[in-house]
């Protein structure tokens, strides 16, 4: 008999409250994220200790996660870079550079709308867009 794990579960509790955003734009993670911080008033940075690690073809390849804690609140942003050496985080997603999800804190549809068309306004973003967890095949993917 073997026995099976079941992550759903996990992955259920991981999602649970979160509004996921993906986001077309064609510059580096450091870039990226310098012109959030200026026009966004936020402070992203990196957190090595969430990189994600994911082995595929005998390679390894590594993800990275820049995240923000709002101020005076549970809400954090994590922004996950969605291409790593030729692969992707989320494969069902190929046309998006990265992934922002708001996690701790409720974010209402109007929040969330005011929050995309503020990412819209930068320069390099040529898309932004609401991903709803049915639509994510790879949710395990997004579990750090």
């Amino acid at each position: 008999m073997k026995l099976r794990i079941d992550n759903s579960l996990m992955f259920d509790e991981f999602f649970e409250g979160t509004r996921l955003l993906g986001i077309v734009a064609p510059v580096k993670g450091y870039q990226f994220c310098w012109q959030l911080n200026q026009i966004l008033q936020v402070d992203f940075r990196i957190n090595h200790d969430l990189e994600i690690q994911l082995d595929k073809k005998n390679r390894k390849y590594f993800f990275s996660i820049y995240d923000y804690n709002v101020p005076n609140s549970a809400l954090t942003y994590f922004l996950y870079h969605n291409q790593f050496d030729g692969e992707y985080l989320l494969p069902e997603f190929k046309h998006l550079d990265y992934l922002w999800l708001a996690k701790g804190d409720w974010v209402g549809d109007e929040e969330l709308n005011l929050l995309q068309q503020s990412i819209r306004t930068i320069p390099s973003v040529q898309l932004v867009m609401e991903l709803t967890n049915d639509k994510i095949r790879n949710k395990g993917h997004l579990v750090f």
